[in-house]
């Protein structure tokens, strides 16, 4: 039997790591809709340290994945991304009349701006990483952080008005493109290593960690310091992700390289890889069914707010087994999820 080739694994890997950053997401989002926020135990302080690091690691796959792609065939590359960028804002924009943290649509715009960036040298890349968090510091402390905001329930004012939905774009909304995009062209940069090589993957989880530990010590001498000067100084030194100060940027891309490390170190080794890999092909899939299933379910059952942590997270536990079994099902017979496959029909 012929051993797995280096790119198989890597492949395999970055699958994985999708699953494991899917299932943080699952996480995350359903602790939010069941209203299960707060608490001082191991479980809640486990839950809020997803937040925010599942989905960046999810950007920097798919930058690498961009990346990947670009290598092969850069035009043909741009032409489908322009393509699939708008197949997800159609998609984004409808899943926002339902679910107001929605992701997709500003994928779509990480997408259409990133392309621009693939011939670019990784010096470039770096410096346009570095300038989106600068970027974003300047606007946090020139314009209004909280227009349209609500955040007794989360609710976001004007969000379609054009203004509004700029602002939300580009500025403050959950996944704002300054400086998310970064996460993305991070991603790119990834991808320009030998990803397959062991000793690449072990810098990618140990710098990865040290980065993310040096992130959040910084963060917890800084936040006192600040503190004593002005108390709304406080958050542009921490590692939350609302509003994403530089701070977080860099525990998110650490985390991220962890992640990714970690999944192509045991993707050939790991006895479970092959069940879990058929669902991490399909998070596009998955991330609306966890909406539109998981948490119609949620509603059908009455528990959506006031629910306990860990109510949140065995109702995620459940749904990610599920979303597992239907995958490995599914993919018996097709080779990509059912909104994988409309999109590649409509976009190429």
């Amino acid at each position: 039997m012929s051993q797995p080739t280096l790119t198989s694994d890597r492949l395999m890997g970055l699958d994985l790591a999708r699953y494991f950053a899917f299932v943080g997401m699952v996480i995350v989002n359903f602790k939010i809709a069941m209203g299960a926020e707060g608490g001082d135990g191991i479980l809640s302080l486990l839950t809020s340290a997803l937040e925010g690091r599942a989905a960046a690691t999810f950007v920097v796959l798919a930058g690498i994945g961009l990346g990947l792609a670009g290598q092969k065939n850069l035009d043909q590359t741009i032409a489908v991304t322009l393509k699939r960028a708008v197949f997800l804002l159609v998609v984004g924009l409808l899943n926002m009349t339902i679910f107001d943290a929605d992701i997709l649509h500003y994928y779509a715009f990480y997408f259409l701006l990133a392309v621009c960036l693939l011939g670019q040298s990784n010096r470039t890349l770096f410096a346009t990483v570095i300038g989106l968090n600068l970027l974003f510091v300047i606007m946090v402390l020139t314009l209004d952080y909280d227009a349209g905001w609500n955040w007794d329930n989360y609710t976001y004012s004007g969000f379609w008005t054009p203004v509004g939905f700029a602002r939300n774009l580009f500025f403050n909304g959950w996944h704002p493109v300054i400086p998310w995009l970064g996460f993305l062209v991070f991603g790119i940069m990834l991808s320009r290593l030998p990803l397959g090589a062991r000793r690449i993957q072990w810098r990618l989880v140990v710098g990865g960690a040290l980065a993310f530990a040096s992130a959040e010590a910084l963060s917890a001498v800084l936040i006192p310091m600040m503190g004593a000067i002005d108390p709304q100084l406080v958050s542009l030194v921490t590692t939350d992700p609302v509003p994403p100060m530089p701070l977080y940027m860099l525990a998110g891309i650490s985390a991220a390289c962890v992640v990714v490390g970690i999944c192509l170190l045991v993707a050939g080794r790991l006895a479970l890889t092959g069940v879990l890999i058929p669902a991490g092909r399909q998070t596009l899939t998955l991330y609306v069914a966890h909406i539109l299933i998981g948490m119609g379910t949620l509603e059908a059952l009455g528990m959506l707010g006031g629910q306990t942590v860990g109510q949140a997270v065995w109702a995620s536990i459940l749904f990610c087994a599920a979303a597992t079994v239907y995958a490995l099902i599914w993919a018996r017979w097709f080779k990509r999820g059912p909104i994988e496959g409309l999109m590649r029909k409509v976009a190429g």
